[in-house]
């Protein structure tokens, strides 16, 4: 199976167009966030705040970049485990959040909201960090530089090889090849 080509910004109708088991090579520009960017994240939109970039048609990468060596935009960005974020992102895909970038499984409540919101889950492969980094052609921070490796990056990218995990009709990759 040959891979997809998407560029970002992610709209619904892309994201909607997807299914479990997709291989995706995406390009265009990503954020990073961890659980304290998250976190912060959800306290500005409770409190009706701006957030520090365009969350509609976005994808958000969760990973916390190694420092960059000598001649490259990053170091090494491995993705996180994604359920330490379970507890943000349905309110992140409410507030127009397309996809999500990460590792793992997710909760029965964080796969219903990716349905609802034509949303999308991609895992990225774990251990390749230093791989996946040469995917990425520029990094910034954007949103709390405090929190280090865990402030929000923007991340240009391209050819970033993903995984359709979730899908927009309620599909689950590893239920599918688990058999469940």
């Amino acid at each position: 199976m040959s891979a997809i080509h998407l560029q970002t910004p992610l709209t619904k109708n892309q994201a909607k167009a997807l299914r479990a088991g997709d291989r995706v090579l995406l390009s265009g520009t990503i954020f990073t966030a961890r659980d304290s960017a998250h976190k912060r994240l959800i306290n500005m939109i409770e409190n009706n705040r701006e957030l520090p970039f365009p969350v509609r048609d976005s994808v958000i990468y969760y990973a916390g970049p190694a420092p960059a060596p000598p001649g490259r935009p990053i170091g090494s960005v491995g993705p996180t485990t994604s359920y330490r974020m379970d507890p943000y992102t349905p309110q992140l895909l409410e507030a127009g959040l397309t996809g999500t970038i990460g590792k793992g499984t997710r909760s029965d409540e964080v796969r219903r909201a990716i349905a609802d919101h034509g949303a999308v889950y991609f895992a990225a492969w774990g251990g390749a960090g230093a791989l996946i980094s040469h995917c990425v052609k520029r990094a910034e921070v954007v949103a709390f530089p405090e929190l280090g490796p865990e402030a929000v990056y923007r991340l240009d990218v391209e050819d970033f090889p993903l995984l359709v995990v979730n899908d927009s009709i309620g599909q689950d990759y590893y239920e599918i090849v688990g058999g469940k």
